[in-house]
């Protein structure tokens, strides 16, 4: 009898459970420790000014005009001496160009330093965040005074945390609106009740917006507001200045006696005390590896560093590094896309700088009368009629003078000299006539130049039309 074959045994397969996840679960407070370090230090060196700049720069003064004035009623763009209008805003897409490329640039080679340094929304959390420290003291006596019942010590605590919060937020929200209107006027108008609606208004809701951002949204900001934590991984490379934390020295993690050898524990570097969990803004363990949600600030690296000192192991556990540097591979700084960045930053930096330099402030719009193509005088001589509008970009009130080419004896019937005033948009009827036999054609080039009485560099050429009979 044959024998049958040997059956394969069948396992049964035991699919995991699969956990619900909720998209809106409420979100999880994260309650910051303070730390110091190096990385701290220079921290300081980035956010005060930022801060110091902001509050003072609408209080100072070039001359009779603030430093940055954005006159938007009268659409004046006061900036040091120069004043822009709506017709310079090509600039200012050239200007955010350049600054896009900038960032670009800084993010290919350091990453997020940019984040984690001078973004204001950081710089004005760390700014509520020490606020906090200071009214509800350290990491565990803030989650210790939260979880527990209200009562006169919490509520003086909380009282005072949400004074300076607002604070802040009133002298940030009020300074915003000094960059648009002068802020001496302003400050008083505000407390005196003669402010403008509008001018109520916005300081109340750059107020709000500040007090909502840095105190109570603060890391969603950064997750999930901020459109350039989602498109930055695009411009990191492996050469890209990143923080990690070293595996290869850290792992195996536990806790150990300080006096411990490695051979009597068996462990990694990392102790896994969990502090640099605990001092991260955006509450990320950065031993899980680069995720979205770091600002590259380096309060972790400060950390583990601390950490480190005080076991006698060497620092940088966690540090700045670069993905070829923790494969063992040489980092290239100087690398194609960055050369790029930089060669490009350069000729737009250099284009607009010439075009900054060689601006005229002045403008000048020529349009001919539509209804009538021309008049014949009872002298026999042909005229148009235009309307020349000249407009004095400057800051101070200017004569120029109108004339007029490209005839054979053109007759300027108008005033040939004027005065504008800074900032002023002046109108001016003008005719031309000229004996039809010179006309060479029905309709012939001419130009209106205005130019400056005072400084012949200052003009501006508006091309036009003759128009005259037809004769065959």
């Amino acid at each position: 009898m044959k024998e049958s074959p040997e059956l394969i045994p069948i396992t049964e397969l035991v699919l995991p459970e699969i956990a619900e996840i909720d998209l809106y679960q409420k979100r999880e407070r994260i309650y910051t420790r303070h730390i110091k370090g190096f990385y701290q230090r220079l921290r300081l060196f980035t956010g005060w000014p930022i801060l110091v700049v902001y509050t003072l720069l609408p209080w100072l003064s070039w001359g009779d005009k603030p430093f940055i004035l954005f006159d938007l009623p009268a659409r004046q763009f006061h900036i040091l001496s120069l004043t822009f209008w709506p017709q310079d805003f090509p600039m200012l897409a050239w200007l955010l160009i350049i600054a896009a490329f900038a960032l670009f640039a800084i993010t290919n080679f350091l990453g997020r330093v940019w984040c984690g340094y001078t973004c204001p929304q950081t710089v004005w959390t760390s700014l509520f965040m020490w606020s906090e420290q200071m009214t509800e003291g350290k990491r565990n006596q803030r989650i210790k005074l939260d979880k527990g019942p209200w009562h006169v010590n919490k509520v003086i605590r909380k009282t005072a945390k949400h004074s300076l919060w607002i604070g802040i937020s009133v002298i940030t929200g009020v300074t915003f609106i000094g960059f648009f209107s002068p802020i001496e006027e302003l400050v008083i108008n505000l407390f005196t009740g003669q402010a403008s609606s509008w001018e109520y208004a916005w300081s109340i809701f750059f107020t709000c917006a500040t007090y909502i951002n840095a105190g109570w949204m603060r890391e969603q900001i950064c997750t999930i507001v901020c459109p350039y934590a989602k498109f930055q991984s695009v411009m990191f490379d492996q050469n890209t200045l990143i923080i990690s934390y070293d595996k290869k020295r850290g792992e195996e993690r536990g806790s150990r006696r300080r006096d411990a050898t490695k051979e009597d524990h068996g462990l990694g570097d990392c102790i896994d005390c969990k502090l640099c969990v605990q001092v991260c803004p955006t509450g990320i363990d950065i031993r899980d590896g680069l995720q979205l949600e770091c600002i590259g600030c380096a309060l972790c690296v400060d950390a583990c560093n601390q950490v480190m000192k005080k076991m006698d192991y060497p620092k940088h556990l966690i540090s700045y590094t670069t993905e070829n540097a923790m494969a063992g591979k040489e980092t290239h700084f100087l690398r194609p896309r960055l050369i790029g960045y930089a060669v490009a930053i350069l000729v737009m930096v250099s284009l607009f700088s010439y075009n900054l330099i060689n601006r005229i402030p002045l403008r000048l719009d020529v349009e001919r009368e539509r209804s009538t193509l021309y008049h014949e005088t009872s002298l026999g001589m042909v005229q148009n009629t235009y309307n020349i509008t000249v407009m004095n970009m400057g800051q101070t009130s200017k004569d120029y003078i109108i004339t007029v080419s490209g005839i054979e004896n053109l007759e300027y019937l108008g005033e040939e000299k004027i005065t504008v005033a800074p900032g002023e948009v002046f109108n001016l009827p003008a005719r031309l006539q000229v004996d039809p036999t010179l006309l060479k054609s029905p309709s012939s080039e001419i130009n209106f130049t205005v130019t400056s009485a005072s400084d012949s560099k200052v003009a501006q050429t508006q091309e036009s039309r003759f128009i005259g009979p037809f004769r065959p």
